[in-house]
């Protein structure tokens, strides 16, 4: 048992008969009457998310999940396909159960949740950020750079994000995996 206080974003809690993460939560003082926490819960079986308010102080029950490092192989209709690289078992999760599943490639490593108590995968978590090459992207002009124009670019994930004018094919840029933008170049062709 946890109580508000002991929320943090990732938290599992057992709530409404499921498994919920919290995905994002924000301690209210009103000036007036009790304190209590907006947060927003993910459910980790179907993937929806809810907004909820709960009671500063309320006690809820915390989950025990496990995070284990597994690597992406493949996608085809039955889900994205992971393996666990030291016992070779493999799991199957559905696409709505993996964020920004455009942004993983083949063999990258990946943090898969399990229910400990079931050993049922649960969901995905990719890193905050990935690095990719960049496979194809118009070429930008010399000294067309001062204005901040951007233009579209496909990486090697099958993704399409929107790169400064400088990148170019070939480029390794980083991408940050909440917002699927564009952070920085990191080596050139």
């Amino acid at each position: 048992m946890a109580s508000t206080a002991d929320f943090r974003n990732g938290l599992v809690l057992h709530w409404k008969d499921d498994l919920w993460q919290i995905a994002e939560f924000m301690h209210v003082k009103p000036g007036k009457g009790g304190a209590f926490v907006r947060s927003k819960l993910r459910n980790l079986r179907n993937g929806k998310i809810v907004d909820t308010t709960f009671r500063a102080g309320e006690r809820v029950e915390t989950a025990r999940v496990e995070r284990r490092q597994m690597q992406y192989l493949y996608e085809d209709e039955t889900g994205l396909h992971f393996m666990n690289t030291e016992t070779y078992e493999q799991v199957a999760l559905r696409p709505d159960l993996v964020p920004a599943k455009d942004l993983i490639k083949e063999g990258a490593t990946i943090d898969v949740l399990f229910d400990a108590s079931t050993e049922d995968a649960l969901s995905a978590e990719l890193p905050r950020t990935v690095e990719l090459k960049v496979t194809q992207t118009d070429p930008g002009v010399k000294g067309d750079t001062a204005t901040g124009a951007t233009k579209p670019a496909t990486l090697e994930s099958g993704a399409t994000v929107m790169v400064p004018l400088f990148i170019n094919e070939g480029d390794v840029i980083r991408v940050d995996t909440e917002t699927a933008s564009y952070q920085t170049r990191v080596s050139m062709a």
